[in-house]
């Protein structure tokens, strides 16, 4: 039997970060949305072993299996749970690795709601998520798959109610940044948390929430790799576009618009000047969305 799940992008429309524990992680902040659009990730049963396959235009860039979220995902599960059986994996990679839109985390956190299905474990979405943070701090929030506020080192994740539709373009200029070395280059001194309420906003409210609010990585991604302030710019300077800002540790980028038909638009003429660059033109939240009903 097949069970497929899909991987949207995770984008933080903001990212404060509010300190650091001795462990070296980050306390964060967070804003996250999920748009329609990203990987997709089949399971078929196996009687012997875990495996996976992948394809797409980014498949030739996730590295070494063995250090693939999925399988690491898979792994753990079955390892923690005794499992007897085995799965078989198709991940066909859409996103770009290592961009800042939560690729990997997104993956992993479908392996896990189809392992959980596939394999009867009827985990709670609670108990898959304390499973996921030991994978990495935005698998709690990618289990989810809606628009959340993330706290904490992302184990804390309450979901915002009642948020407009909007829609979004997201671009990536062919970078991959890292992000043990964004967050090697911060500096924390100054950063504080003032973020407003999210819930119950219309458009216009929600754009300026979010433009009280920064991503505290983007200024040093932009130091590292300055072609990121080149993708904001062209973003920012799209007709309909009511906020640029970088997703994460970059090098993707977005900007917010009222309509799909903007973003689209958007989407069609940077890529005629940028051939090489990767945009997705979307929306979120999906249930909420005009396109969806």
């Amino acid at each position: 039997m097949k069970r497929v799940a899909y991987a949207p992008p995770k984008v933080n429309l903001f990212l404060h970060v509010t300190g650091k524990r001795p462990d070296g992680y980050h306390f964060l902040e967070s804003l996250v949305c999920f748009p329609r659009g990203g990987d997709e990730l089949t399971l078929t049963e196996d009687e012997s072993q875990l495996q996976l396959f992948e394809t797409g235009p980014y498949a030739a860039q996730t590295g070494c299996q063995s250090r693939n979220l999925v399988m690491r995902a898979a792994d753990l599960l079955k390892r923690k749970y005794s499992v007897p059986t085995g799965a078989r994996f198709l991940l066909q990679k859409n996103l770009p690795v290592a961009s800042g839109i939560g690729g990997g985390s997104a993956d992993a956190a479908a392996a896990l709601l189809l392992l959980n299905e596939a394999w009867g474990l009827n985990l709670s979405k609670e108990t898959l998520g304390e499973i996921g943070l030991t994978l990495g701090a935005d698998v709690p929030v990618c289990l989810l798959q809606q628009t959340a506020m993330m706290r904490g080192i992302g184990e804390q994740v309450t979901p915002v109610a009642n948020g407009p539709a909007c829609s979004i373009l997201l671009v990536n200029p062919g970078i991959s940044i890292s992000t043990p070395d964004i967050f090697n280059a911060l500096t924390l001194s100054g950063n504080t948390s003032d973020c407003p309420g999210f819930e119950d906003l219309d458009f216009e409210q929600f754009i300026e929430a979010l433009r009280a609010c920064r991503n505290d990585l983007q200024s040093v991604a932009v130091d590292l790799a300055p072609d990121i302030q080149t993708v904001l710019n062209k973003i920012n300077d799209t007709e309909g576009c009511h906020l640029a800002r970088m997703s994460g540790s970059g090098a993707t980028c977005f900007g917010l618009y009222k309509t799909v038909p903007e973003a689209e638009k958007a989407r069609a003429e940077l890529l005629g000047s940028n051939p090489a660059w990767w945009a997705l033109a979307s929306h979120f939240p999906h249930q909420d969305h005009p396109d969806d009903q």
